[in-house]
């Protein structure tokens, strides 16, 4: 696993009561690792065969502010507004260029703002919202989605199979 880990340091500063471990890249691959292996490891669980099958895998994973992740939200799906995450699947556009063992699975933006409001208003840790987080960005670049209220459920489900496992 290959992790392109980025704080923007300037638009998200770091708050004294953030995890010391949220930038703890090793922290983040084992993770991700974890979560990846459960869902490619699951034949009843959507994973694409390309990823089921590389050698490797990479992707970035980004912590950032509500303004700039607003301004993503705006660029790329013409919304308005911050949002907690945002996923750029590179397997979106996976053609026979990708065929190999190493796959790009995309990048995630996290906003630390609209993390730590909503750690707050859910009554648990930062840590865990992230997790949260990542874990639905992660799924988004594997293919998952959720244009109703069933595949929503499935969705949500499997992240807190991800998050109860470790």
């Amino acid at each position: 696993m290959e992790l392109d880990l980025a704080l923007d340091r300037n638009e998200a500063p770091l708050d004294p009561c953030d995890a010391s471990d949220l930038l703890d890249e090793t922290a983040w691959i084992q993770q991700l690792e974890h979560w990846l292996s459960t869902v490619c490891g699951d034949s009843r669980l959507d994973c694409p065969t390309l990823v089921r099958t590389a050698d490797e895998l990479s992707l970035g994973l980004r912590f950032t502010d509500d303004a700039s992740i607003a301004a993503l939200n705006s660029t790329w799906r013409q919304k308005t507004g911050p949002t907690d995450v945002l996923s750029f699947a590179a397997l979106d556009d996976a053609g026979d260029w990708m065929d190999g063992p190493s796959v790009e699975l995309g990048d995630i933006v996290v906003s630390l703002e609209t993390a730590r409001r909503q750690a707050q208003e859910q009554g648990h840790s930062l840590k865990r919202e992230l997790h949260w987080l990542v874990s639905h960005g992660l799924l988004h670049l594997l293919g998952w989605d959720h244009p109703d209220d069933d595949s929503l459920a499935a969705m949500l489900a499997l992240q807190e199979r991800l998050l109860e496992d470790g």
